[in-house]
């Protein structure tokens, strides 16, 4: 049932990362791509793979929060497809922006809004039109994350603006639904990309810790969202609607207990040697 032959799927910032691993899997299970990417680097990247597995491809170096870039993307797609079957908004980042509240610029603020939601509503709105020519069977996926679903120190108005996509996708499943287009959201929790490279951000003599920290022991990879948007695209979640699927290992569940070095749950950081144990 993994099957999109026949299917046109749009990816925006598809040319790295959680993005990337989405176009490869949707290509492998023999969609056609349409690839949106700021980078032009990138964009040739990508371009040349889905080129090297002879699938029908368009890719499109497009800033998704340029509402005149949008326009010409949904022209091309159009020109090239015809009509749109799944849409996936993927393109958001935090900026590198931590700080208390009161120390937000209105440039912060209107710079977290348009990568994070801003391009979620216009990249939406303006596909519908080819969603919906499609007729029933549509779907439309967005990126949030775990801090949509839990605080987050010094990150409130990145986490307030993911927390908006949930409301946005339960609503908008309410106006799709009579018409056959299907909306929910992804929430990962930290994943190796370039944008985010766990790998690095941990120290070797860490690692071991990790098991303590997320219940089922790892980081996310890019590869767990991709058949996360897989599974909720395709008819194996044809009556999934208006909802979120928590790709965290667990974390969210944990919410806040951990595993101390003898392995008993506790919501309280243990007092070590080394200082305190996460």
């Amino acid at each position: 049932m993994i099957d999109f032959t026949g299917k046109t799927v749009l990816v925006t910032g598809g040319g790295v990362g959680i993005g990337r691993a989405m176009v490869e899997a949707f290509a492998r299970a023999g969609a056609r791509l349409a690839v949106a990417e700021r980078d032009a680097e990138r964009a040739a990247q990508v371009r040349d793979w889905l080129a090297s597995c002879g699938g029908e491809a368009l890719v499109v170096e497009a800033d998704v929060t340029c509402k005149e870039q949008v326009a010409v993307l949904a022209e091309q797609i159009e020109a090239r497809f015809g009509g749109l079957d799944v849409l996936i908004n993927n393109v958001g980042d935090s900026l590198m922006i931590a700080k208390p509240f009161d120390a937000y610029s209105d440039d912060d603020i209107d710079r977290l809004y348009a990568v994070n939601l801003g391009h979620v509503f216009r990249v939406t709105r303006t596909m519908l039109p080819l969603l919906r020519r499609q007729g029933a069977g549509g779907s439309i996926i967005s990126l949030s994350s775990i801090e949509a679903f839990r605080g987050i120190p010094n990150c409130s108005v990145y986490a307030a603006f993911k927390a908006a996509i949930g409301g946005f996708t339960k609503s908008l499943a309410l106006e799709l639904g009579p018409v056959g287009i299907r909306v929910n959201q992804i929430a990962p929790e930290s994943t190796e990309t370039p944008q985010l490279p766990m790998s690095l951000m941990i120290a070797p003599e860490h690692c071991a810790q990790l098991p303590n920290w997320i219940p089922l022991g790892r980081f996310g990879q890019p590869e767990d969202m991709a058949g996360a948007a897989l599974f909720l695209a395709s008819p194996l979640s044809g009556w999934v609607t208006g909802t979120t699927l928590h790709v965290d290992g667990g974390a969210l569940a944990a919410a806040g207990w951990y595993r101390d070095p003898k392995g008993t749950w506790t919501n309280v950081p243990v007092i070590t040697g080394n200082g305190f144990n996460f």
